[in-house]
């Protein structure tokens, strides 16, 4: 799920169209008579949740049998009949899509190849690195292998999207035609710090701590991290826990520009705080080597903007040994 601008809707509508067209020979038709109940309390009583009905009989769904109710909402929403106007914690309150954006965005209709197009770009745009396979998540909406692929061709073939090659990687790897210029940036300001003598650090940045949200665009190509960085990642909230291998929500440590560890955070708002449920090093990785405390410094820094961010006043760690040394590092820090 990704937030775009309001401006963008005309060239996204294609995702709405499909799911139209899937949903009236499928669960619109099957239940039209609640469809056209909840259009018509929506249309005459304001914005409705799934809440706000009786529910009905459960049905098949994408993920487990749910709610009649919930579920055709859901579906209108995708059809683009309806849209979410606000959330109340986790429930979704809907209204009509007219009663929501400006009707001269809705008036506007995109040919279905160029919004696939904006689509595709938009993928390349917001990992930085795509090449033309990968997990199938990364494609959503973009169709089948085979359209997919022409769309690319065509991409490449206007000069909007540039092939380039990562040493060690096979295939190709594609950046868009206007952010060429930062990655020539990039590799001028790496070969200057090298010249000097220093960590190869773009701009001279002081290395940084980011907790990478699993769902971050950095970490779409998991595939990648693989080949790349070395780095095994894979988000477990849908793992049954028995089959964990970390947690349920673990995320990649990112230091500079390696991935070093993992860590899970979790933010208990009742005692105002965060704590820190696991810690786990790659194989190598010393988080107190170097001898000048630039990762303690950077990685107290990530916590307290973590703590910061949700509102909270403390952080808990893991009582486990091996992690006592960091942790009175860092306790000095914060």
């Amino acid at each position: 799920m990704s937030l775009v601008p309001t401006a963008e809707l005309p060239w996204y509508r294609i995702t709405w169209d499909r799911a139209h067209d899937a949903h009236r020979g499928g669960a619109f038709d099957e239940h039209a008579p609640l469809v056209e109940e909840l259009l018509e309390r929506i249309r005459d009583g304001g914005p409705l949740s799934s809440t706000d009905l009786e529910p009905r009989a459960a049905i098949d769904w994408y993920w487990r049998p749910t709610n009649q109710v919930r579920a055709l909402l859901e579906a209108l929403a995708e059809s683009g009949l309806l849209a979410i106007s606000r959330r109340e914690g986790n429930r979704r309150v809907y209204d009509l899509t007219e009663r929501l954006f400006p009707a001269t965005l809705l008036a506007m209709h995109v040919p279905p190849d160029e919004q696939l197009r904006h689509k595709l770009l938009s993928r390349y745009r917001g990992h930085g690195l795509l090449g033309a396979t990968g997990d199938s998540t990364l494609w959503m909406g973009l169709g089948k292998a085979p359209e997919r692929r022409a769309i690319l061709d065509q991409v490449v073939a206007t000069g909007a999207l540039l092939p380039v090659e990562v040493t060690g990687l096979r295939g190709p790897r594609f950046i868009l035609s206007q952010e060429l210029s930062i990655l020539e940036q990039s590799e001028c300001e790496v070969a200057d710090e090298v010249a000097r003598g220093r960590p190869a650090r773009p701009g001279g940045v002081a290395q940084g701590v980011a907790f990478v949200a699993p769902l971050d665009p950095l970490v779409w190509d998991r595939d990648l991290l693989t080949r790349l960085w070395g780095f095994d990642y894979r988000w477990e909230v849908y793992v049954p826990a028995a089959k964990r291998r970390w947690g349920y929500y673990v995320l990649p440590v990112l230091y500079g520009d390696r991935f070093v560890g993992r860590i899970e955070p979790r933010i208990d708002r009742a005692a105002a705080t965060l704590r820190v449920a696991g810690l786990w090093w790659e194989n190598g990785f010393d988080p107190l080597g170097g001898g000048d405390g630039s990762f303690v410094a950077a990685f107290a820094a990530a916590l307290r903007a973590h703590r910061d961010f949700a509102g909270l006043t403390r952080i808990t760690f893991p009582a486990a040994g091996r992690h006592r040394p960091l942790v009175k590092a860092v306790r000095v820090l914060l």
